[in-house]
């Protein structure tokens, strides 16, 4: 694997994913120079300039686009052909690469990656987070974890989770300005808006006994991180729309109250979602294995009585 085209073609893939060459020559531990030398040969050795250097970023050419794309299958090929090699032995070893969201990685995912690797110890996990869903193949990740529906159809997925999503306010809040009885009085009071991807700016699609509901909602604050919405909320800011998986803890403590129970978001189920179900490496099927034992003992936990 670490033959000169091996080498060319990470190199190649790694400076493209960070559009970086300092950050590209941090990843593989050399000097930025020699980042930059290592481009200009393989630039000279193919005779077409792969990419478009300024003092700050890169950009990738037309023929970088497509050196890329071959790059990422190949190296995915090359990766897949060890691993189904090698899938007899029993231990788990080798490179898994994991794409989480932004919040729920970092407190949730993270954490669960260090106790995997304590149990795993020949795995090496990378762990990115983003926030909008990636193209897995062109990534070259292993394994995404999200909540909510699926970007792409042709992905294969595992639920790990199930996960409902309630309106909900601090009762200091509810003290000041009262429970809202329907949608009508719902759009009256303040809310506090998750900006989400692309979403339609403060409205609410909500589901009142089988049937889908719209309300369009206002408030003076609004935030892209969930935590922070989340800490409004406990604040008394005003109403929010979050999942179960984020409210568990405070509904149980009284710190927050559910507003019209009735009318709910369709859920938003945790899945892991994968390319490949038949050539899936071990190590990738005893990290979902593990989230799925994880999540399953936490779901039982939540439905013991206090």
């Amino acid at each position: 694997m670490k033959t000169d085209i091996a080498s060319h073609l990470e190199f190649f893939v790694l400076l493209a994913r960070h559009g970086s060459m300092s950050t590209a020559a941090r990843d593989l531990d050399i000097t930025p120079p020699a980042a930059t030398k290592r481009l200009a040969q393989l630039e000279e050795r193919l005779g077409v300039r792969l990419v478009n250097r300024t003092t700050r970023n890169i950009s990738l050419t037309s023929e970088g686009e497509i050196y890329l794309h071959y790059a990422t299958r190949i190296l995915a090929e090359v990766r897949e052909m060890e691993d189904v090699v090698s899938s007899s032995r029993s231990v788990s070893k080798g490179l898994l690469r994991v794409n989480a969201s932004l919040g729920f990685g970092r407190t949730t995912i993270a954490p669960l990656v260090s106790r995997f690797v304590k149990q795993y110890p020949h795995v090496e996990v990378q762990l990115d987070l983003t926030d909008r869903p990636i193209d897995l193949v062109e990534s070259g990740v292993d394994l995404a974890i999200r909540f909510g529906a699926l970007p792409d159809k042709r992905l294969n997925a595992r639920c790990i989770m199930q996960n409902r999503r309630f309106l909900c306010a601090s009762p200091r809040y509810l003290e000041r300005h009262g429970m809202p009885g329907d949608l009508a009085e719902l759009a009256g009071h303040r809310c506090i808006i998750h900006r989400q991807n692309d979403d339609a700016y403060g409205v609410w699609r909500l589901m009142h006994h089988g049937r889908s509901e719209v309300v369009k909602v206002q408030g003076m604050l609004s935030s892209n991180d969930g935590d922070i919405v989340l800490n409004w909320a406990l604040d008394g800011h005003g109403i929010l729309l979050r999942s179960e998986w984020d409210l568990a803890k405070y509904l149980e403590s009284g710190r927050l109250r559910i507003v019209l129970p009735e009318f709910v978001q369709p859920s938003a189920d945790l899945f892991v979602y994968y390319t490949s179900k038949r050539n899936q490496t071990v190590r990738a099927r005893a990290f979902i294995d593990f989230l799925v034992e994880h999540f399953q003992k936490v779901a039982v936990r939540a439905q013991q009585p206090v």
